[in-house]
């Protein structure tokens, strides 16, 4: 970040580069300005998901069209500035979580031809806790919470993103499956097991659906289990074999026995 400031004020730049340098610094810099930037940034990207969140219920209302239209503007935006800022932005758009988001622009841009693939857009969620986004503003603390902070992320990202599938192509009387609740509510029921039989997927596409949702859903319960009892870690790379992961008042890594040097918080 500090040579990304140096070329701000630099004299030889072009306008293109002063506004990528500008990017850069408010997307990836530390400074107070950069952080509210970044903390704006994350307030909007929540309410967009929010808006995910609710458009099964807000489909079809008289304004829903150019909220979808607004959000998709919101979304182009955010991700034209990212791609500035990127250094490499070709190597950017090649990552995961960007082909993710370029899928979610799609179906905002295109609300009437790929309603059926709404769903997806809650994956939003889950490209912005992968790159950094959420945990970010953190600061110091960044690492102890972001990997519970990351396995509540994917939970819930699945809850919402089985739940919008099944809403959209499991909807039938027979499947007793009538609004977005009940689709949550036997999401939630099979991923926890309780299984209360009283709404069941129909047909064997049903069935496969379900087994899905199980095997996954409890593997993701698992991981939020383990982030949370796992006895506490501190993060401190062990400069002679890379270990991250050690006791609070470890003197040596148990990996190699390397002396180390934790920093005490309450200094």
């Amino acid at each position: 970040m500090a040579a990304a400031e140096a070329d701000l004020n630099s004299s030889n730049l072009t306008g293109l580069a002063k506004v990528r340098s500008t990017l850069r610094l408010l997307y990836h810099g530390h400074s107070s300005r950069s952080l509210r930037f970044q903390i704006a940034v994350l307030v909007v990207d929540l309410a967009i998901i929010a808006f995910f969140i609710a458009t099964p219920v807000l489909r079809g209302g008289p304004s829903f069209v150019w909220l979808d239209l607004a959000v998709a503007l919101l979304l182009a935006a955010d991700m034209i500035a990212r791609a500035l800022a990127a250094t490499d932005s070709l190597r950017w758009l090649r990552q995961p979580t960007t082909l993710v988001d370029v899928v979610i622009l799609v179906t905002l841009a295109l609300p009437d031809f790929l309603a059926n693939f709404g769903f997806l857009r809650i994956l939003r969620l889950w490209t912005l806790s992968r790159t950094g986004a959420l945990w970010r503003p953190l600061k110091g603390s960044r690492r102890r919470f972001q990997e519970t902070g990351q396995a509540v992320v994917n939970l819930v990202t699945f809850l919402f993103l089985v739940s919008g599938f099944i809403f959209t192509f499991f909807r039938r009387e027979d499947s007793g499956i009538a609004g977005y609740v009940d689709a949550l509510y036997f999401t939630v029921a099979s991923v926890t097991t309780t299984g209360f039989g009283d709404i069941t997927l129909p047909g064997t596409a049903g069935k496969l659906t379900s087994i899905i949702v199980m095997i996954v859903g409890i593997s993701l319960f698992v991981r939020l289990a383990q982030s949370l009892f796992r006895p506490d870690k501190v993060f401190f790379p062990c400069p002679h074999c890379g270990l991250q992961r050690h006791d609070p008042d470890a003197v040596h890594c148990k990996a190699c026995g390397n002396l180390l040097n934790i920093p005490d918080d309450g200094r």
